[in-house]
């Protein structure tokens, strides 16, 4: 039977190396295209990286409930396709979505049978101490970081299951005790 994952976790957890590392010795699994109104980048192309859509096209998708779910970053909207993620699961897919926990807590109310894994840090110093490690945000953005990985590890208690990232590979062991 094909299920859905859907995997959360802060800022500078590396949710997505973990992923990218589960793939990679299931590539049976597959990961969901999302959409989004960013441009697309050098290399990107369109319905392998995202579905580029413009600002009109999410809209108008928002207006006829085509989103499972979807959320706005930095001025960039980014969402996922209801009729895509059921497309993926009637074909026979094991589906990923990687999102950030608000977004997966809505997931989980239009698809109760979703699971929803968190990846968390070690701990709270050890994520922060990552974030300042990166050299990349000013010390206010960083506050402004540490705020929202606060709400959304506090989020994670509605989760059904939580991997702790302590290294790569022992997150991808646990994900793959939790998804196969």
């Amino acid at each position: 039977m094909t299920k859905l994952f859907v995997i959360s976790g802060s800022s500078g957890v590396g949710k997505g190396t973990v992923i990218k590392g589960f793939l990679e010795k299931h590539p049976d699994f597959k990961l969901s295209i999302s959409c989004t109104t960013r441009t697309k980048r050098m290399g990107e192309e369109n319905g392998v990286n995202y579905f580029f859509l413009s600002q009109e096209e999410f809209e108008n998708c928002i207006k006829n409930d085509e989103f499972l779910e979807w959320a706005e970053f930095s001025g960039n909207r980014y969402g996922t396709k209801k009729e895509y993620v059921q497309k993926c699961l009637s074909k026979g897919e094991n589906l990923i979505l990687e999102i950030d926990t608000k977004g997966a807590l809505n997931v989980k109310k239009i698809m109760p049978e979703a699971i929803l894994i968190f990846i968390a840090p070690p701990s709270f110093e050890e994520l922060e101490a990552r974030l300042r490690g990166r050299h990349t945000e000013t010390e206010e953005a960083i506050q402004k970081r540490l705020a929202s990985i606060k709400l959304e590890i506090e989020n994670s208690q509605y989760f059904d299951r939580k991997v702790i990232n302590d290294t790569v590979e022992n997150a991808i062991q646990q994900l793959e005790k939790i998804m196969l």
